[in-house]
């Protein structure tokens, strides 16, 4: 970026006022010849360093965009990129900034009992199960056998590692793109009351779906007594493959929180007369709480907890303040950690981190009035899934923190939490496939469901 380009001069190589394509383009036509392709430098100083002479905060990187330094050979963008399309632009360099450092370091690629030492303990990686389709979520039962759900629509018990034919008479799943049998939870009193949730994706005949909970009982390997505690009405269902949730978190109070995504629909995560893209709040057998925030507000769906949510895939409860922990898929860039409390609107898509998939902006605007700010967000995105707090003893270090899996990027990440705020975060391995869930297990380990391949592991201290 070393001469000034006039607007009509951007006009001449397609770039105008009202520049609307794909952002890399527009990086590649006026920026990488000075700066690189992949920020590597050239005519212009590399943007991989730390010592930015403007600095390098998203601020300070829009102003750079926006306002240019002639006398330094920095052009101003301002007249033919809009302010939504300069956020774009910063979350661009972001992505290209963190794939080079990606490149460049050097994380942990266990294979099975190769030992890994982290900041806080060595462990090593055990397969425990196989021969699974999609492993997507985990629960325990009381006699340490675990309940694994397919995406596919199965639901499998592993006893002591060795896989279960499938519980017979589950859920019809809608088992395309994003959809299919989702969430698996254990009632806090399982013992005397046997119930089992399930989350699904419910289909229609029209090709619409939308995320449904049931709970039943497993008796003889087939699935019994099903009630349904939350069904939306069919006009809510959507088209399309995306966006379904859904996690569960059960309380001592007798309720259980689920989310829902929005199903690729924006607009619908600010709709309080829709029950897309939020979190809900229920009593465990589908009662609605009369406190839930907008319980008496006409037209609005009595379930809701809170709202602005794109597609929630992780919710937690922390075992000391049991402050409700969620994060949430953003779109390119801007994955999100939120603390959920009632009645709070998340902002999607009125805020974001992130621009669209095709690398056009969504919005300029990553904060307003009103509007939640995450407790930390992912930009570029890690495409975020599971998580689970830490409650065991194996690990006494790792006591209360979080542990976030995701998908694109394929790690698994150690983020330590005091109160409300996130005081650091540590890559535990990288790479060795997609992670769906994460929960501890009664002997104190760490299980996690691994998609490429389709498998669970377990995290256990190495000697």
């Amino acid at each position: 970026m070393i001469r000034k380009l006039s607007a009509a001069a951007l006009l001449l190589i397609g770039c105008s006022p009202a520049f609307s394509a794909d952002v890399t383009q527009f990086f590649n036509q006026n920026c990488a010849n000075c700066h690189g392709r992949n920020l590597e430098g050239g005519q212009a100083p590399s943007l991989l360093t730390e010592n930015w002479k403007h600095g390098n905060d998203d601020a300070s990187i829009a102003h750079s965009i926006r306002e240019g330094y002639v006398t330094n050979g920095m052009p101003s963008f301002k007249a033919a990129l809009s302010e939504a399309e300069i956020r774009a632009m910063v979350v661009l360099i972001r992505e290209k900034r963190a794939y080079a450092q990606r490149e460049q370091a050097n994380f942990a690629r266990p294979s099975t009992d190769q030992r890994v030492a982290s900041k806080e303990h060595a462990f090593q990686v055990k397969t425990v199960a196989e021969r699974l389709r999609t492993p997507w979520s985990i629960a325990f039962l009381p006699d340490k056998r675990m309940l694994v759900t397919e995406l596919p629509g199965g639901l499998r018990i592993i006893d002591n590692g060795e896989v279960q034919p499938a519980v017979e008479g589950t859920p019809r799943v809608r088992a395309s793109g994003q959809g299919g049998l989702l969430a698996v939870g254990v009632h806090p009193q399982y013992s005397s009351n046997g119930w089992i949730y399930l989350s699904y994706a419910d289909g229609l005949s029209n090709g619409s779906a939308l995320t449904v909970v049931v709970r039943g009982r497993i008796k003889e390997n087939r699935w019994t007594d099903q009630e349904t505690i939350f069904r939306a009405d069919e006009k809510f269902y959507k088209r399309g493959g995306v966006h379904f949730g859904s996690r569960f978190v059960f309380t001592d109070t007798g309720h259980l929180f689920f989310s829902i995504g929005e199903r690729g629909d924006k607009e619908n995560a600010q709709d309080l007369s829709r029950p897309n893209g939020k979190v809900h709040r229920v009593f465990d057998d589908g009662r609605v709480p009369q406190d839930n925030p907008f319980v008496n507000q006409p037209g609005a769906y009595p379930t809701i907890w809170s709202y602005g949510n794109r597609n929630p895939q992780g919710l937690a409860a922390h075992p000391v303040t049991g402050d409700l922990w969620e994060t949430e898929h953003g779109p390119r860039g801007g994955d999100e950690l939120n603390v959920i409390r009632p009645g709070v609107n998340y902002g999607w898509p009125l805020i974001t981190y992130g621009m669209d998939y095709n690398g056009t902006p969504i919005t300029a605007l990553t904060a307003k009035e009103g509007l939640e700010q995450p407790i930390i967000h992912w930009t570029p995105s890690i495409a975020v899934c599971g998580i689970g707090f830490y409650t065991g003893d194996k690990f006494p270090r790792w006591k209360n923190n979080l542990f976030v899996t995701s998908l694109a990027a394929q790690e698994l990440r150690r983020v330590v939490i005091d109160g409300r705020k996130v005081t650091s975060q540590e890559i535990l391995f990288k790479d060795i496939g997609r992670i769906r869930d994460v929960v501890t297990g009664p002997d104190g380990a760490l299980y996690l469901a691994m998609n490429g391949p389709d498998r669970i592991i377990r995290l256990e201290p190495a000697e």
